[in-house]
């Protein structure tokens, strides 16, 4: 009885054993005690666009990325196009919240970046699970005439209340600095993520 209960805190049941001269006697199996193997925790990025100026043809933000202590870092700065209520298809911005970000490899946009990127470039930055938003991505552009609800990048910015439209330079560049780390990250399984948040 002793025995049984031992194999029950660690788990393993007690099928083959039969008592002989007052001995227990139990079979090679039933000593084998299965040890589970810890689970690695999966790794994450988290992302996150923080709209600091929003008007009537654009929004202006700034793309941070979350270290593992939960520091912000600056990546960037960001354009996209206005606030509406009600959307209209190639004129308006996400909603607010946190997203998916995966890996796109097909499309216009995912063949003519391979031939502009080919060392680089393994899909398009996809934001997913937007309500009633599809192929959201994250690329290069100047003004909000260059986005249909995607998240442009640029290494300066220009006030969005002086230009209507708003405005990011060096967008290339920007897109080149952050997209490695990024598209890796995905590629090698990581949860990563972004969060639009409105703050001005």
């Amino acid at each position: 009885m002793f025995l049984e209960v031992i194999f029950q805190i660690f788990g393993k049941t007690l099928t083959t054993w039969q008592k002989t001269n007052g001995k227990m006697n139990i079979s090679e199996e039933d000593l084998q005690i299965k040890v589970k193997e810890p689970q690695t925790k999966k790794k994450k990025m988290r992302l996150i666009v923080l709209r600091i100026s929003s008007q009537e043809d654009s929004t202006s933000g700034i793309l941070m990325k979350e270290d593992s202590k939960g520091s912000l870092e600056f990546l960037c700065y960001t354009l996209e196009d206005e606030y509406r209520k009600d959307k209209i298809s190639g004129e308006t911005r996400v909603p607010a919240g946190s997203y998916p970000v995966v890996l796109r490899k097909e499309g216009g946009f995912n063949e003519r970046y391979s031939k502009k990127f080919p060392d680089t470039h393994i899909g398009m930055l996809h934001i997913i699970n937007v309500p009633n938003f599809e192929y959201i991505l994250i690329h290069i552009g100047n003004t909000d005439e260059d986005t249909a609800g995607c998240l442009l990048v640029g290494n300066s910015q220009e006030s969005n209340l002086v230009k209507k439209n708003g405005f990011v330079g060096s967008s290339t560049n920007a897109y080149k600095a952050i997209y490695p780390e990024i598209a890796k990250a995905i590629e090698e399984g990581q949860e990563v993520t972004i969060e639009y948040k409105n703050v001005g």
